[in-house]
């Protein structure tokens, strides 16, 4: 539940508020078919959907973790591969590799924009690696030239991970287009949100993307019941796709409100010790996050919530130190870019509904914090 008194870092419930009358209805509407599994609103997103990001086809899935899972077995990503990504992303994105069967390899982050550095993945290939996973983490794109052409020079697919991305673009093409298939979220708190667990694999490879649809459903294809490979239950349920259908008519303008709220933060934290977020030049940044640094972190969180600012920390441990993971993964070579950004990092609160005044008093309580130190 939302603490009324608390302005929280994303707030879901806002943005059903105010869809409210277009969203109950697009429900009502699933109710009343009979059909709430795999039917024409599922069929009709994934259609809207592909053509949103400027691929052949999307498939709509469970979650944006099973929609790396099933990419990567679509893909070949098996039992004793390499799969390269980093360690500073949700966990979402280890589970879907090890899922597989596979084996996470981490590299280091940009310091300046917290995605996957181009220039460490060459060393972490081995005659085990399969695919590499760029994280457009917080709403930012990876650095995908780079990464798709060391990618192509070795055989490795690119798997994009987008679940804070939705549409974001990198050089003027929609983050989603440019991997061999890419993956996203439809979280609640997503820029692209359900009321409720959901994702979407989408590709511009014909055959991958049937191979996706045999997976989502028990291998099944042409026959009902008949499973023509293993596979998993991980569908997109029409209510869901109702409400994002909906939403993504929507979507670029919330980004829009999502920009206009992070220069809204630029402005007002200029003069503070806070290290604001840098943009890509060649890329749109969609601010699913909006993420500064301090080396106060911790003492600036706790004074904040102290003053009603829910901030949150995304994400305060890399996955390579957390305890599931520490004794089992490999690193290539140091991170600690990574390592530094964890205990610096403050998500501020940003979703299209924030009000500019409520902008200016998570800005304030930042300027007053900064001015004391």
């Amino acid at each position: 539940m939302v603490n009324r008194g608390m302005i929280s870092c994303g707030n879901p419930r806002a943005q059903y508020e105010s869809h409210r009358e277009a969203i109950d209805e697009a429900i009502g509407r699933v109710l009343e078919s009979g059909r709430y599994i795999l039917g024409e609103e599922v069929s009709a997103f994934e259609r809207e959907f592909a053509d949103y990001v400027g691929v052949r086809d999307a498939i709509g899935v469970g979650s944006g973790t099973e929609a790396l899972h099933l990419a990567l077995i679509a893909g070949g990503v098996g039992a004793g591969d390499e799969v390269i990504t980093v360690a500073h992303t949700a966990v979402a994105t280890v589970a879907a590799i090890e899922l597989c069967g596979a084996t996470p390899v981490f590299v280091d982050i940009e310091p300046d924009y917290f995605t996957i550095d181009p220039d460490r993945i060459e060393d972490a290939i081995t005659s085990r690696t399969k695919a590499v996973i760029p994280v457009h983490l917080y709403g930012q794109p990876a650095d995908l030239a780079a990464i798709t052409l060391v990618a192509q020079r070795h055989g490795l697919r690119v798997i994009e991970d987008c679940a804070q991305a939705h549409g974001a673009t990198y050089r003027d093409r929609k983050v989603g287009s440019w991997g061999d298939v890419a993956c996203f979220s439809f979280y609640p708190t997503k820029n692209l949100g359900a009321i409720g667990d959901g994702g979407a694999v989408v590709t511009n490879d014909p055959a991958l993307a049937e191979k996706v649809r045999c997976l989502r459903e028990y291998g099944w294809s042409s026959a009902r019941n008949v499973s023509n490979m293993s596979g998993w239950n991980s569908r997109l349920d029409e209510l869901q796709a109702a409400i994002l259908r909906l939403k993504l008519r929507f979507l670029d303008e919330d980004n829009k409100r999502r920009r206009r709220i992070a220069s809204l933060y630029d402005e007002l934290l200029r003069d503070s010790d806070l290290i604001l977020p840098l943009r890509r030049s060649d890329a749109t940044h969609v601010f699913h996050l909006y993420v500064v640094r301090s080396r106060e972190r911790d003492e600036l969180l706790g004074r904040l919530r102290a003053e009603g600012v829910g901030a949150l920390v995304h994400y305060p441990v890399p996955v390579h130190l957390q305890p599931a993971y520490s004794e089992r993964i490999h690193c290539a070579g140091r991170l600690s870019n990574t390592e530094q950004a964890a205990r610096e990092i403050l998500s501020l609160p940003i979703y299209p509904e924030l009000t500019d005044a409520d902008i200016e008093k998570v800005a304030a309580s930042c300027v007053s914090y900064c001015a004391v130190l």
